[in-house]
């Protein structure tokens, strides 16, 4: 099954820490040590396979995660496996009813963020009586967001539990009690060098009233290049964006803030190219599917060095090169930048980068409408006359989808498309705002 996996996920070969992780005797629980970007969510996928069983019909093994976004791109690897497997997520944001609509036909796996997962069990939703596998992914971060008591309440009703895995992007010298790992395999690759990620890190000094300046500088430099631009605070990251804004370079925002549709939109439209640029706060730092990120801007720097390597792990992932751009100022002094030598000129002549060359249209009909992407694509080439080079990424989600379309064709297509019906139905489709 894992060979039929790796194939359809397009993966040759796996890394050294994958294959210990296989390699773990099914009978023992273990403990994943891993930098963001190495490949974890395969650490712990592969050995599930190697577990998971046709004949029982019941929920089998839960995950658990620090966020929705997370969920989401578990949810999605799993899927492209096909292995015949069901899975659900569930999380903070997705309607509940939704969600237990979904367990009528029990996953084989369930995915979930710690609050939602314990309404779900504390309200026997889904029967866990054939539930004997845990993965708490991400369980640093989980407890640096608190939910301890959550995922203490849900490990705690799930007497059955034979096998336990553990994933975290940091040491933990120290397991609480609650997880119920007693004397787990510990694969420790956080010094793992032969993964080590191809980073550059340079520094750009300014003043700290120019530091928005030297940032707008930098964008036009580095323009039309994926990059992410990390914030503390999420305030920050709103009076940021409004001045970009008025400097015209587009982007996209993504904090904590905001709710989960706009979230995931944020998102999508890095993935597609709508937005070259995402400001954010750490929220983005850690478990979000977001490909090929060419720059990390540290524009404020984060309390701790632990932080600082989350944040620079969004570039350089899976053996691509990547640079860390750190702008400080000389009232801004972190012990672990002493080591960084490398210094960034900023000029102040670059012209504005060009506006992407793909736009987003919302299409008010997802997944439970019994709509797919095949359909969407059908609809977009045959009805809207479109060029498969001019069609890009198509996302479908529960109640809307998006489709990444080139820029020239976006306003003729949506007036062609006004009338059109989708499975025999008219939908609603626009310019994503």
């Amino acid at each position: 099954m894992i060979e039929t996996a790796l194939k359809n996920l397009k993966i040759q070969s796996l890394n050294q820490m994958q294959k210990a992780a296989i390699a773990v005797p099914l009978a023992d629980d273990f403990i994943l040590l891993a930098a963001t970007g190495s490949g974890k969510t395969l650490g712990f996928l592969l050995p599930l396979l190697n577990i998971l069983n046709q004949q029982i019909l019941g929920v089998q093994a839960i995950i658990l995660v620090p966020s929705r976004e997370l969920a989401l791109q578990i949810e999605q690897v799993f899927k492209t496996m096909q292995t015949g497997f069901k899975i659900n997520a569930c999380y903070g944001g997705h309607p509940i009813r939704i969600e237990k609509n979904n367990f009528r036909q029990l996953p084989s796996v369930v995915i979930g963020t710690p609050g939602r997962m314990a309404y779900h069990i504390r309200n026997e939703n889904f029967d866990t009586s054939s539930l004997a596998i845990l993965i708490l992914d991400e369980f640093d971060k989980s407890l640096e967001f608190g939910f301890e008591t959550d995922m203490s309440y849900i490990i705690g009703n799930l007497p059955h539990l034979n096998k336990r895995i553990l994933t975290s992007a940091s040491d933990m010298k120290e397991i609480p009690a609650f997880t119920g790992l007693e004397s787990p395999v510990r694969l420790n690759f956080l010094g793992d060098t032969s993964s080590a990620p191809d980073l550059i890190s340079k520094l750009i000094l300014t003043e700290a009233a120019e530091k928005f300046e030297t940032l707008f500088s930098l964008l036009c430099k580095i323009s039309g290049s994926p990059a992410l631009v990390f914030c503390n605070h999420r305030d920050a990251v709103e009076r940021i964006s409004e001045s970009l804004i008025q400097s015209g370079i587009a982007h996209g925002v993504f904090h904590g803030g905001m709710d989960q549709t706009d979230r995931e939109k944020s998102l999508i439209k890095l993935r597609n190219g709508t937005y070259r640029i995402l400001l954010t706060t750490d929220l983005a730092s850690r478990g979000l599917d977001i490909p090929e990120i060419e720059y990390v801007i540290h524009y404020q720097l984060p309390h701790t060095a632990e932080a600082f390597l989350h944040r620079n792990g969004r570039t350089a992932r899976m053996k691509s090169k990547g640079t860390a751009y750190i702008i400080v100022s000389a009232d801004e002094k972190r012990d672990w930048l002493d080591g960084l030598t490398e210094f960034e000129d900023i000029a102040a002549d670059y012209p504005l980068p060009q506006p992407s060359p793909w736009l987003t249209l919302y299409i008010a009909a997802g997944r439970k409408d019994k709509i797919n992407k095949v359909d969407i694509v059908g609809l977009l080439l045959k009805k809207g006359n479109l060029e498969k080079d001019e069609l890009g990424l198509v996302e479908v989600l529960d109640f809307e989808s998006y489709a990444a379309v080139k820029r020239e064709k976006a306003m003729a297509l949506v007036q062609l498309l006004q009338n059109q019906k989708l499975k025999n139905k008219k939908v609603k489709i626009e310019i994503s705002r």
